[in-house]
């Protein structure tokens, strides 16, 4: 392990190490927060928490925000629910059974400390939103309620309808205005970070674009947070918002900070499969609909081919006849197995010939049993919303027939190498939420992306961060005048120049489009290694295409979208690169990254832990020329290391 990858995580029992860490930081009293100032690059939930927390506490902060509103944030997708362990259902549910289930459910590809840590604070963030107002469902007599979620066995999933996620930002947001208001956080609606500034080996600052003047602008801070969410759409299709992108993390990465396990891509389920050449996203049914829902397709091929002509309905192929093939394959969990599990298993039976739409690329979701179980009141009342948007977009009603499902790339577990204290290998950089690796390894479980989430924002980062900062209260504020910030600034309008330099004729989005063919086809569900290869070699080629042919239209000066987005394909570019080495380098098969090679007799993900436990830390070399894979073991102390097994 090199000596940058130096984890922090403390000794002692796991139970204590959060506590005993926290114990050892050094603090900083309120008057000298007043004299520090932190950069807080994005506004979901976990800048948004970040944001509010740092600037309660004192801190001068600066929020960056892409969109008109942080309301905008993607965070607002994430309809399902968010995770705790208050064993509120009385069915065994504990701390430690959370963090056994998130680091089973990430086939034991992340840290031990971490995860417990995550666990350990969940409780807490359900008590804050509680506070904050935020409207959770309730069982009849007033106890908050909950659900079930792939890959557990008890109810800890914390859910409002089908707009988890979206009440959940609300209340960040209701934070950070205050905050704004008392004037401990100045807000920069519509910029975009477009470089890190490093000083003397230090992050401090960032240069963005003012999106709607397009002017660059300079901005200093004693640390610098990133809270940018994922890189999904390198595949250009994917549920993210459009807007998502993976531009921040890259930039760190070129300016030294390492990026951790890359090829853990997340394919979601339950998506609405596709219907079109044109369509620019996916959307996402929330996986709370495998709750009460059960995923089926034709036993008989003949009843797939009828479907497939429309001569026959879904609710017409008898009982007898349907094959419900997670409850077939997967007894104990049936339906709620990890994601990664039910999308492969959804691919197999697509590709033995028994997908049910036009395309040979769709499953069902059916509720027919639920909904005579439960009556209809009851089951408008969990997903109601959710039946409403299934049928606005496909015109046809969940009531009445089954939904149409199939995978697509959902959230990605890789991301910003960080320590416990969530630093980069760059001091003074921080990494939260989606935009660093820590806490799922291989796969990340339903409904704790938002737990994550406000776990670093609310209760993690203020802690960790005000230990970096308490040797920094001397230190004056960050000159945007100095040589690095020039420096900085020059390189991204050198990068601007070249794109208006090319005037090509072909759109970004086709370029973009033709990006994601290559990673779906060749760095998705399932890869292998002459395929890997076949990635590099095409998306290089590409690139070199991208440079000569590329058209954008209008000029810096102004609100332009084909800028933005023909300056995040060029990072989508490295960040696909990237992606390929790594599932390239990792010859096993560990949750959402499935290798061909490496499999059971059962077509089951098949790990090799002794030649790959451990965490992949990419280093940025130089334009063109192979990143440095750095090695970080994971040592399982606690918890006992073994096949993920959902079958009984």
């Amino acid at each position: 392990m090199t000596d940058k990858l130096i984890s922090k995580i403390p000794d002692g029992p796991l139970e204590q190490k959060w506590t005993k860490r926290k114990k050892e930081m050094h603090l900083v009293n309120p008057n000298n927060k007043r004299k520090l100032e932190i950069i807080v690059v994005g506004t979901g939930l976990g800048g948004a928490s970040a944001a509010a927390s740092l600037g309660e506490m004192g801190y001068n902060v600066k929020v960056f925000c892409i969109s008109d509103s942080p309301r905008r944030a993607h965070s607002i997708a994430a309809q399902g629910g968010i995770n705790a362990a208050k064993n509120y259902q009385n069915d065994n549910d504990s701390v430690y059974r959370l963090f056994y289930d998130t680091i089973k459910g990430g086939d034991y590809r992340s840290r031990e400390a971490n995860v417990y840590r995550l666990a350990e604070v969940s409780a807490s963030i359900i008590d804050q939103c509680v506070a904050q107002g935020i409207p959770f469902a309730r069982e009849y007599g007033g106890y908050l309620a909950n659900r079930s979620f792939g890959g557990v066995q008890v109810s800890r999933t914390f859910y409002a309808r089908g707009q988890t996620g979206q009440q959940l930002l609300l209340g960040a947001y209701a934070s950070l205005n205050k905050e704004i208001a008392a004037g401990t956080v100045k807000s920069y609606p519509r910029h975009e970070m477009l470089d890190l500034v490093v000083i003397n080996g230090e992050a401090k600052g960032i240069i963005a674009r003012n999106l709607v003047t397009g002017q660059l602008e300079r901005f200093g801070a004693h640390a610098v947070v990133i809270a940018t969410g994922g890189y999904g759409n390198t595949y250009f299709l994917s549920t993210n918002a459009m807007n998502s992108n993976g531009s921040a993390a890259m930039q760190c990465y070129r300016k030294g900070a390492y990026f951790a396990n890359p090829c853990f891509a997340q394919i979601h389920p339950t998506c609405i499969p596709v219907h079109g050449e044109q369509q620019c996203k996916l959307t996402l049914m929330s996986e709370s609909l495998r709750n009460d829902g059960r995923i089926w397709v034709p036993k008989k091929m003949e009843d797939v081919l009828k479907l497939r002509k429309g001569e026959i309905k879904a609710s017409q192929i008898p009982e007898e006849d349907r094959d419900y093939y997670l409850e077939r394959r997967y007894p104990a969990f049936g339906n709620l197995v990890p994601r990664d599990v039910a999308s492969r298993a959804a691919k197999e039976r697509c590709d033995a010939g028994y997908g049910v739409n036009e395309s040979g690329k769709a499953v069902f979701l059916d509720f027919s049993e639920a909904i005579q179980r439960l009556g209809h009141q009851k089951v408008a009342e969990r997903y109601g919303n959710l039946f409403d948007m299934y049928e606005k977009i496909t015109n046809s009603s969940p009531w009445k027939e089954p939904m149409m499902i199939y995978p697509a790339i959902h959230y990605t577990m890789g991301g910003i190498w960080v320590d416990y204290d969530l630093q980069t290998t760059i001091p003074g950089l921080f990494a939260i939420g989606e935009a660093n690796f820590s806490d799922h390894g291989g796969n990340r479980l339903g409904a704790s992306a938002l737990m994550q989430g406000l776990a670093d924002g609310y209760f993690v980062l203020p802690n960790t961060i005000s230990d970096y900062l308490s040797k920094k209260i001397m230190v004056p504020k960050t000159d945007t005048n100095d040589p690095e910030f020039e420096k900085a600034e020059k390189a991204v309008q050198a990068r601007i120049d070249k794109l208006y330099a090319i005037k090509g004729t072909v759109p970004v989005d086709v370029i973009h489009k033709k990006l994601g063919n290559i990673m779906w086809e060749y760095v998705g569900m399932a890869r292998e290694e002459e395929g890997l290869k076949k990635a590099l070699k095409e998306i290089k080629e590409l690139k070199e295409e991208f440079y000569k042919t590329v058209k954008i239209t209008g000029t810096q000066f102004e609100f332009n979208q084909e800028l933005e987005k023909a300056l995040r394909l060029e990072d989508f570019f490295d960040i696909g690169m990237l992606m390929a080495y790594d599932a390239l380098n990792r010859k096993e098969s560990c949750g959402g990254h499935f290798r061909i090679e490496s499999q059971t007799e059962e077509g089951e993900a098949k790990r090799d832990d002794e030649n790959f436990m451990y965490v992949a830390a990419w280093e940025f070399k130089g334009e063109g020329v192979e990143p440095e894979l750095h090695k970080e073991p994971l040592k399982y102390e606690f918890i006992k290391v073994a096949t993920r097994n959902y079958k009984d």
